[in-house]
C-alpha cells in the first residue's frame, strides 16, 4: 500500500529501524482493518528494512484479512504475552532495532516501559507528527466517503427537526434520530449525540436528558456519523415557536462569524485567521466573552483530529484539508447557539459538505 511506503521511506530518511503504529484509527489507515481492541494489542508494524506486519487479537485475524491486508498477520490470544509475539515477528525478520518509532500520544506508560525492557539499547522517537501530516491531506477516495458521512448528518438534523414536539424529551428526539440512521445503514455515530433545549444549550458539551421541550426554547443539535470509516460533525440550532430578539440576535451573529470563516477558507490561509474571522464578529457583538472555545478542528476517521484550528495556530491550510467551523455564543442566563459545518480546502476555495440550512429554522 502507498501509505505503508511512506512510512517506510519516512523510517529510511530519517535513520529509523521499525515503527510500531497502534492507536486504532491509525492502524485502519494503514491496513483498512477497523477494529476497538480494548485492552487487548493492535498494532501495524513497519520496518525500513523489512515486510511490515500487523498483530491483532487471534479471535479477529480472518476480519484482518477480509479487511484486504495481504502481509504477515499475527494474532494474539488472551493468555499470551503479545509484546513477546511482536518481538518474536520482529527477530524473525532479522533486526534488533535500535531506532523505534512509536505514536507518543497513544502509547502508555505500561506498553513503553514493555518495549524498554525488550529493546533496552534502543532509542524511541514519536512518529505522531508524521502520521498527522499524512491524514491531514485527504484523497479523493476519502472525500467521497466524508460527503456521504455529512449527507447523512444533513438527514439526521431533518429527523431531529421532525421529531420536535411540545413535552417531548430530549433523549426521544435523540433515539429517534439515531433509529432513523440505523436504517439508512449507519453502523454508529460518531460520538454521542447532542440534543439540547433551553438554557440547556448554553453548555458547549451538555448531556440530553429527560427535560421536555417547550414553546419558545432553542434546540441544538450537534451529531455525526460513521460511514465506512469517515466521520462527520454537524452543528444546527433551531427554534421551537417564536424566539425572544435577543435569542435571533444571538442567532444571527453565530450564523455571521460562521459564514466569515468559512468565506475565508483557501490555501495559504492560516488557521489562526479562520478564528479570528470569526470570533471577530461574535466580539463585535459583544458576546466575546461567550465565545469559549476554537472555530474547530480535524476530521477524518477521528471525528476529532489534527489539526486544531485556534487563534495560535499558524498553520497555513492546504488543499484537501477537512475540518469543522463551529462558533458559538453560550450566554447561561439566556440560550446557547453553536452552528458547525464540515469543509474541504479546495485548490481555489472551499467546499461545503455539510448542507442543512443555516437560516433560523422556527418550528411551529
Amino acid at each position: 500500500m502507498e501509505k505503508l511506503q511512506e512510512i517506510r521511506t519516512y523510517l529510511e530518511e530519517n535513520g529509523i529501524d521499525a515503527a510500531l503504529v497502534t492507536t486504532p484509527d491509525n492502524v485502519f489507515y494503514l491496513s483498512g482493518f477497523n477494529s476497538e481492541p480494548h485492552e487487548r494489542l493492535l498494532a501495524v508494524a513497519v520496518f525500513r528494512d523489512a515486510d511490515p506486519f500487523i498483530i491483532a487479537p487471534k479471535m479477529e485475524l480472518p476480519d484482518v484479512k477480509a479487511a484486504g491486508w495481504t502481509d504477515e498477520a499475527v494474532g494474539h490470544e488472551d493468555t499470551d504475552d503479545a509484546w513477546m509475539i511482536v518481538e518474536r515477528a520482529i527477530r524473525g525478520r532479522g533486526i534488533t532495532p535500535s531506532r523505534i518509532a512509536i505514536e507518543k500520544s497513544h502509547m502508555s506508560v505500561e506498553r513503553y516501559e514493555r518495549l524498554k525492557e525488550l529493546y533496552p539499547d534502543a532509542a524511541f522517537t514519536g512518529l505522531d507528527s508524521k502520521l498527522n501530516a499524512m491524514r491531514n491531506i485527504k484523497d479523493e477516495a476519502e472525500l467521497e466517503k466524508l460527503r456521504k458521512a455529512a449527507e447523512l448528518a444533513d438527514y439526521a438534523i431533518e429527523v431531529g427537526c421532525r421529531e420536535i414536539a411540545e413535552g417531548k424529551t430530549e433523549l426521544e428526539i435523540l433515539t429517534a434520530i439515531e433509529f432513523e440512521m440505523k436504517k439508512k445503514g449507519v453502523s454508529h455515530m460518531s460520538f454521542d449525540t447532542m440534543v439540547l433545549s433551553g438554557k440547556k444549550t448554553a453548555s458547549p458539551h451538555g448531556t440530553p436528558g429527560d427535560r421536555k421541550i417547550q414553546k419558545g426554547d432553542f434546540i441544538l443539535f450537534d451529531l455525526g456519523v460513521v460511514w465506512e470509516g469517515y466521520c462527520s460533525d454537524i452543528t444546527r440550532t433551531v427554534a421551537f415557536g417564536e424566539p425572544t430578539e435577543e435569542m435571533r440576535n444571538i442567532y444571527e451573529t453565530v450564523k455571521r462569524a460562521e459564514e466569515a470563516a468559512v468565506a475565508a477558507v483557501k490555501p495559504g490561509v492560516r488557521a489562526m485567521d479562520l478564528d479570528k474571522a470569526a470570533r471577530d464578529v461574535i466580539t463585535d457583538a459583544g458576546y466575546g466573552e461567550y465565545f469559549t472555545h476554537r472555530l474547530g478542528h480535524g476530521l477524518g476517521i477521528s471525528v476529532h483530529e489534527f489539526p486544531s484550528l485556534h487563534g495560535s495556530n499558524e498553520m497555513e491550510l492546504q488543499e484537501g484539508m477537512v475540518f469543522t467551523i463551529e462558533p458559538g455564543i453560550y450566554h447561561p442566563d439566556i440560550t446557547g447557539v453553536r452552528i458547525e459545518d464540515d469543509v474541504v480546502v479546495t485548490a481555489d476555495g472551499v467546499e461545503v459538505l455539510t448542507k442543512f440550512p443555516k437560516e433560523l429554522q422556527i418550528i411551529k
